[in-house]
């Protein structure tokens, strides 16, 4: 049996007659009739008495057109409510990422998110290891990275590329001088991201590459200790423009040398193909991915 022919006997029964039925359902007239014609042969009953004066529903007719009326308004719910869904995300969508792009990245658009889209709830899990999308259970991950992302199963979508700059306090510039040229750096205060950095490799538009050693005075594999102890004065710092962004706006800290970067660090949206044609998952990944997403969150 064919389920469609169902709305087809429904129509013709509520029409009263497959010529209006067909005007309703936009089809030739003898769409209907033989479509009705082959659900009675499925079902080897006659289900309507018609000639060109009578049309009406035999008595095993009629138990079959209550049922098929249910199944036809099932069948429009079902419609309704993944319109509905398609209209409004909701449901869970766990993301796993970085301290750093937790920090600095997500950490003012969730609330945005979550204004826009009450029906969601975001799960975030924030860690610097590496995650298993697929294994533990992740719908997003925002990761970034220097060099382009190995080929996999995951879809990847590019959510913003920052170049690594050199800032520091103005107090510190104010006691030790701007630097002038890369290789001046060799006489400022370095506030190093890790023990095994001694150098700073930097590059201008033009192509031009050199390699500077300046005076560590403090390491840490973190970004906002690092923020900070630029931001006191302690000495010159490179972090991503996304990190150091605010505080420059803000004058906390000065860009130096701004011909001159440290490279780029890219950020990169991945998600497990099936998961991605979520309507949840979507909406999300089209929110991150818009430029504006970080305004502020309105007041409630």
């Amino acid at each position: 049996m064919n389920l469609n022919d169902l709305n087809f006997f429904v129509q013709a029964v509520d029409s009263g007659g497959f010529a209006a039925a067909a005007r309703r359902l936009g089809c030739p007239k003898s769409t209907v009739s033989k479509r009705v014609a082959a659900l009675e042969a499925a079902l080897g009953a006659q289900l309507l008495h018609r000639s060109s004066r009578s049309f009406a529903l035999t008595d095993v007719g009629r138990d079959v057109y209550d049922h098929a009326s249910a199944a036809v308004i099932e069948a429009e719910a079902v419609e309704t409510v993944v319109r509905r869904r398609l209209a409004e995300p909701s449901g869970i969508v766990r993301i796993t990422t970085s301290v750093p792009n937790a920090q600095f990245r997500l950490a003012h658009r969730l609330p945005v998110l979550a204004r826009q889209y009450p029906k969601l709830t975001i799960q975030l899990h924030v860690t610097d290891r590496f995650v298993d999308l697929v294994q533990d259970g992740f719908d997003i991950a925002v990761r970034s990275h220097f060099a382009p992302l190995p080929d996999s199963d995951l879809v990847q979508r590019r959510m913003g590329e920052d170049p690594i700059t050199l800032v520091a306090a103005p107090s510190y510039l104010a006691e030790r001088g701007d630097p002038a040229t890369p290789e001046s750096l060799g006489d400022h205060e370095g506030l190093m991201s890790s023990m095994a950095t001694k150098v700073w490799r930097l590059s201008d538009a033009r192509g031009h590459t050199v390699e500077v050693v300046p005076r560590p005075r403090l390491y840490a594999d973190e970004s906002v200790p690092l923020l900070k102890a630029a931001e006191v004065g302690l000495g010159i710092v490179c972090l991503p423009e996304l990190i150091s962004a605010e505080a420059v706006r803000e004058g906390r800290l000065t860009r130096i040398l701004p011909e001159w970067t440290a490279g780029r660090v890219m950020t990169t949206i991945l998600t497990p193909h099936r998961r991605g044609q979520l309507p949840a998952v979507r909406a999300v990944i089209d929110f991150l991915l818009q430029k504006n997403a970080i305004s502020t969150v309105p007041a409630a």
